[in-house]
């Protein structure tokens, strides 16, 4: 069963004409009830699972997903949801928080480049170097303060953050280049919906673990973060390593658009099994052969 979507309606392949306020937060609903939710998502982990395996045994390529989101987006559940069906030893997830004080001694993609996926594998960033022209932007003191840059770079901030976005694209030109695929996602969100969301974390007892008040301080730079986020998809946006603005107002239409996207990159990769050369196959057939002869 196939599902009717067109991802080029979130794909951004080329930033240039992009505009956050045109981009949706919820779409009509891509599944008739939670069965077949649950047969659509079920297909897409099967074929996931199967691509990730040729990767594993091609050990030519790697594929990074990254990503970002405001706060109650739902990247957690995401990532979990749609990597769940993948074999754990060809996936490795890494989600950054605060730099520690040894992260600080080092340039801002360091922490980052040390977990890159290595070929043969999925590496999956929850949150990323894009904290870097995001949350640092909106709030420059990091830069100015906890980052110890020198005072010529941070003497113009706007600079400074053009700068990282030219440093970030070329970066990922360069891994794209050398077999490790990026491919970004931002799960967008309505305030109304994060609203909701806060509220449920405040007001049942099993989420209150999952509320920061420094979230709801968040929410009050709302238009500075859209502004943020429709900067640096200009300027980070390629063929090579697009991102896809997903609709994130309704958790399990996201799950299937963020699933028929990994599948889809995943297919322009084309992945197949190594073609042994004559010689291993010659002793393969005599391996058959030796063992089909035991009694």
């Amino acid at each position: 069963m196939k599902l009717k979507l067109d991802l080029e309606d979130f794909r951004v392949p080329d930033g240039k004409p992009f505009r956050i306020a045109k981009a949706k937060t919820k779409i009509k609903s891509l599944y008739r009830d939670d069965a077949h939710y649950e047969q659509l998502f079920s297909e897409f982990r099967v074929e996931i699972d199967d691509l990730q395996q040729k990767m594993y045994a091609q050990d030519r390529q790697g594929l990074l997903l990254i990503f970002q989101a405001m706060d109650a987006a739902g990247k957690d559940s995401t990532i979990k949801h749609v990597m769940s069906g993948v074999n754990t030893q060809g996936v490795e997830v890494h989600a950054f928080k605060r730099p520690t004080s040894a992260e600080l001694d080092h340039d801002f993609m360091w922490r980052h480049l040390r977990v890159l996926p290595p070929r043969g594998r999925i590496g999956i960033f929850n949150r990323s170097y894009y904290e870097e022209v995001l949350v640092c932007r909106i709030h420059p003191e990091i830069v100015t303060k906890i980052q110890r840059l020198p005072a010529k770079t941070t003497r113009n901030l706007d600079k400074l953050f053009a700068d990282r976005l030219k440093d970030i694209a070329n970066f990922e030109a360069y891994c794209d280049r050398n077999g490790i695929r990026i491919v970004k996602f931002f799960l967008h969100v309505s305030k109304a919906e994060q609203k909701k969301r806060f509220l449920a974390r405040i007001d049942t007892p099993s989420k209150n673990w999952k509320f920061e008040e420094g979230d709801v301080k968040e929410r009050g730079h709302w238009d500075e973060y859209m502004a943020a986020y429709q900067d640096t998809i200009r300027h980070t946006a390629t063929d090579d390593c697009p991102w896809y603005v997903v609709p994130a107002d309704d958790k399990k239409n996201m799950r299937l658009i963020v699933s028929a996207a990994v599948l889809h990159e995943m297919q322009g990769m084309k992945l197949k099994y190594p073609e042994l050369p004559a010689e291993q196959k010659a002793r393969l057939a005599a391996a058959r052969e030796f063992l089909a002869a035991e009694k």
